[in-house]
């Protein structure tokens, strides 16, 4: 993450200052952590830890040394800083982390050495201790401008035995000139931030503590009370961070921290490039994750009273509960497929039509796209559920309702997908309806049947398919357009498996534009049928089957797409009624 973090206090003698800074360097190290710092004399520590390599090497010179060691330097000259001014000590060598993954540099310093850099960080300082304050003077608040960057900043205060009010104002703030990215990481950078702050704020408390109990100040200070406040503290007007926390090695940890939070931040966030807007399926699925997580949190509260009445209500309850119909799509609702589903039967729309045979398969995948129920009779689940993963890449994700496998018929507003068991009884008039196909799943010996075929295929050499239907497709129906097409591309054999699906979302976005048109130009609009028909003529899908096709997949529409779609088109006429 290009940006600097570091750590800055008010001084009651030379107000806000910077103690303490981590940059980032992509390039060589600056002129002040060069020569010396890559030759690696007198290296004083050094040690690697989740691919970066900490190492602290002393330097040519420390900004905290003023301009007598180089008048370049933008850092406050050595008369202008106290004890609370300074972290680093004069020819202290600073700290450098190694990232061997990116061949990121970390480098920590009182004050950054490049003087624009320097000015950024000096202008930031000011403002989170000044004018920048949320209310209480203690948290997290955020500021910038395009200019000098935008500025995250948590203030907080340590305890100071010998301080005006027994503490000191300390902040913390990460500068970088992505406003949205730094937006975007405030959760991340505040708890991160605040576990560095409470750690200070510990150390610094036990030393109070222990002052307090040596030698009480505030009794001191009631008997000199008419006593200017500035000589009664015997020299000790500032006091460094490092003896009010008794912490030694407090610079190294913050560059550590520092180094740590800088990586952690960039490497959270990722950059994705989205050629144009989400598609209906993306849509559908953060609708459908939403809506789990809800029902999640209420069955949470009623699970415990609620109980199965029947062997029946178990066995549904439980494949709902783990894969609802309203909620199968989602990827994360996968918990059937791991547990019951080693291997897929069914490779793809390609292989399922070599095994069904062309005219069962094209009476299959007319029954699928016009939205009529699918229903599967078969002992092996892992068979029906292959099946029901590559009949639904036909569709769009709002068009599909899953109850995998169940011992009782379930009705066609609950399911367009169904698995059953061999046993279960379907209606009558569900086998003779026009609105469902069946595929009976039967032993028999397919290797006299298909030697080629399943020369390599176990599992499906056992097995006969039967599909049935009250209205079966004649084979000189025309057909849905998009039926015709995903028939051409899996007849072609110089289409691999991969391009054939691409080809299939293509389809599928196709498809989703006309009946977006239609839906604005029924629902919303509500044009009469003529215009409708000419519509249907204009986007090729005047005939009988690509008709109710699209009436079908306008109930896979999302509902941020209808609801963004009723706004948009009702505010003008809301604003006209009003003037």
């Amino acid at each position: 993450m290009n940006a600097i973090v570091a750590l800055c206090h008010f001084c009651e003698l030379h107000g806000p200052r910077t103690l303490f800074c981590t940059e980032v360097l992509h390039s060589p190290l600056p002129q002040g952590a060069s020569s010396g710092d890559i030759s690696g004399q007198n290296e004083q520590a050094e040690e690697e830890e989740g691919g970066i390599q900490m190492s602290s090497r002393i330097r040519s010179h420390s900004p905290a040394e003023g301009a007598s060691a180089d008048s370049s330097s933008p850092g406050p000259k050595k008369s202008d800083m106290c004890e609370g001014c300074r972290s680093l000590a004069g020819g202290h060598p600073g700290y450098v982390s190694h990232d061997k993954e990116t061949s990121i540099k970390y480098v920590s310093h009182q004050h950054p050495n490049h003087p624009q850099l320097f000015s950024i960080v000096r202008q930031a300082c000011v403002r989170s201790l000044s004018c920048e304050v949320c209310p209480g003077r203690e948290g997290p608040i955020f500021f910038g401008d395009e200019q000098h960057g935008f500025v995250f900043s948590h203030t907080f205060f340590i305890k100071d035995s010998l301080a005006r009010g027994f503490q000191r104002w300390y902040s913390i703030i990460t500068i970088m000139m992505d406003r949205i990215y730094l937006i975007n990481s405030w959760p991340f950078l505040l708890g991160k931030i605040r576990g560095i702050i409470d750690e200070l704020q510990g150390k610094a408390l036990k030393v109070f503590e222990a002052e307090q109990y040596g030698c009480p100040q505030r009794a001191q200070r009631m008997n000199t009370a008419f006593t200017p406040f500035l000589h009664q503290r015997n020299g000790n007007a500032a006091r460094s961070l490092t003896s009010l926390t008794n912490d030694e090695n407090l610079w190294a940890c913050l560059h550590t921290s520092f180094a740590w939070l800088l990586k952690a931040c960039g490497s959270r966030l990722t950059e994705k490039l989205l050629e144009g807007a989400p598609t209906e399926d993306t849509l559908v699925q953060m609708e459908k994750l939403a809506d789990l997580k809800e029902e999640s949190e209420g069955w949470d509260g009623s699970e415990e009273e609620e109980k199965p009445s029947s062997q029946s209500d178990v066995v549904e309850g439980q494949e709902l509960s783990k894969c609802s119909p309203e909620t199968s799509l989602v990827p994360d609702c996968n918990s059937w497929n791991v547990a019951h589903r080693r291997l897929s039967v069914f490779r793809s729309l390609r292989h399922m039509r070599q095994v069904l045979g062309a005219s069962a398969f094209r009476m299959l995948a007319w029954h699928v796209l016009m939205g009529n129920q699918v229903i599967w009779k078969a002992r092996d689940m892992d068979l029906v559920q292959s099946a029901f993963d590559v009949l639904r890449t036909m569709l769009p994700v709002g068009c599909v309702r899953i109850i995998p496998y169940s011992d009782q018929y379930e009705e066609a507003y609950r399911c367009n997908f169904l698995g059953l068991s061999p046993h279960v009884q379907i209606p009558s008039h569900i086998l003779s309806s026009e609105f469902a196909v069946l595929v009976e799943v039967r032993t028999a010996t397919r290797s006299s049947l298909y030697p080629t075929l399943f020369d390599d295929e176990q599992s499906l050499n056992k097995y006969e398919f039967v599909v049935t239907s009250g209205s079966p497709v004649a084979a000189d129906r025309v057909g849905p357009t998009i039926l015709n097409k995903i028939e051409a591309a899996l007849t072609n054999q110089n289409l691999s498996v991969d391009v054939v699906d691409q080809c299939l979302v293509c389809l599928k976005e196709e498809w989703m534009n006309k009946v977006k048109v239609l839906f604005k130009f029924t629902k919303v609009d509500s044009r009469p049928k003529e215009d409708t028909q000419k519509l249907l003529s204009i986007l090729g899908a005047a005939e009988e089957d690509n008709v109710k096709l699209l009436k079908f997949w306008m109930t896979g529409l999302s509902k941020t797409y209808k609801s963004h779609l009723m706004s948009t088109v009702r505010s003008p006429t809301s604003s006209e009624s009003r003037n």
